[in-house]
């Protein structure tokens, strides 16, 4: 009989610990990402520019480019930047705006990237999905998967610890994308992909019960580790499906109606619980509540600083973002007050 067997998009090299940008310099220097370190740097403001600062003489011969912001248009400048100066790879150091910028302008040009995050908001890491705002709003566009990802738990220290915790909101809401997928697969008839729902539910599940917190490495290792298996997943799929559901839905409509109310992390987190408590999944929506709240995470609109008429008006709203997804809200098709009524029910069960 034959042997099947598929083949899996991957980094090459992985580094989550402490120091781990101190050995960059090294990494560059392998011949399966530089001939000779002839690399572009996109570092973006604060964090990236002091992990710059620090290991600037171990770069080489390395350019170093700025980015501001995280739109379609930054990514394009930097695209335009890069372009006819035959750059072996281009290195992304910063949070994930960055790095989004760096994976989308990496993959036009048809540049290795190697992705160095500060921080642990979202899975943006090591997936193969870039993020950009643009005029229409936020869109994801299709990307390279990093060749290398380095995870310095040092410089994840440094940075505000909302921003870290924002990483469990983002990496439970697999749970309820996978089972918006499922649903998806039983009413329509969608393709699962095995590989990616594991890997999905495992990252997710990873956190879950852990106990401490963003102030012990091991729970940041942790974190990194989930969150890039998230990217993995996204890759085995060939799309966001197993990572984003109809939490993200309400994500994205969030941002769309109520712009700057919270981060990626935060709002997928209660996008991920309310869902779950639409399904009626007691069970589910216990384990993400007990989660978000042992980190001290938003829960219900209020803690978002949304009203409830404001979050069901997102709720509405939600499908219209991602028209190709079908997840709890398009099965349930509910009506504005038939959204209000559950928010508000939503709102009086886990605000306490």
């Amino acid at each position: 009989m034959p042997l099947l067997a598929r083949v899996l998009l991957s980094p090459l090299f992985i580094d989550i610990r402490a120091g781990a940008v101190s050995r960059l310099g090294d990494l560059l220097a392998d011949r399966r990402i530089s001939a000779d370190g002839h690399v572009a740097v996109a570092v973006g403001p604060g964090q990236g520019e002091t992990v710059v600062a620090a290991i600037r003489p171990s770069l080489g011969n390395a350019d170093i480019f700025t980015v501001r912001g995280g739109s379609l248009e930054a990514a394009g400048e930097l695209q335009a930047e890069l372009r006819g100066k035959s750059y072996d790879a281009l290195v992304g150091i910063g949070g994930g705006r960055t790095l989004d910028v760096a994976k989308y302008a990496a993959t036009r040009l048809a540049l290795p990237m190697v992705a160095v995050a500060t921080n642990l908001a979202h899975d943006g890491i090591a997936s193969p999905v870039s993020s950009l705002l643009h005029d229409g709003g936020k869109g994801s566009f299709g990307v390279g998967l990093p060749m290398a990802v380095v995870v310095d738990l040092d410089y994840v220290r440094m940075s505000p610890p909302r921003m870290v915790r924002s990483g469990v909101g983002d990496v439970v809401s697999n749970l309820t994308a996978v089972e918006d997928w499922r649903l998806a697969s039983t009413e329509r008839g969608e393709q699962l992909d095995g590989l990616a729902e594991t890997f999905a539910r495992t990252a997710a599940e990873s956190v879950l019960h852990r106990t401490d917190g963003v102030e012990s490495d091991y729970f940041l290792t942790a974190l990194a580790e989930a969150l890039v298996l998230s990217g993995m997943a996204m890759a085995a799929a060939g799309s966001s499906r197993p990572c984003s559901g109809s939490d993200h839905e309400i994500m994205h409509a969030v941002d769309v109606l109520f712009p700057n109310t919270a981060n990626h992390g935060e709002l997928a987190g209660v996008g991920a619980l309310f869902s779950a408590y639409l399904r009626g999944d007691a069970h589910l929506a216990g384990l993400i509540d007990t989660c978000l709240g042992r980190h001290g995470l938003p829960r219900v609109p209020a803690d978002l600083g949304l009203t409830a008429d404001e979050f069901a008006e997102a709720v509405a709203f939600a499908p219209q973002t991602r028209p190709d997804r079908y997840t709890i809200l398009e099965h349930l098709d509910l009506d504005l007050p038939e959204i209000r009524a559950r928010v508000a029910a939503y709102a009086d069960t886990y605000g306490g």
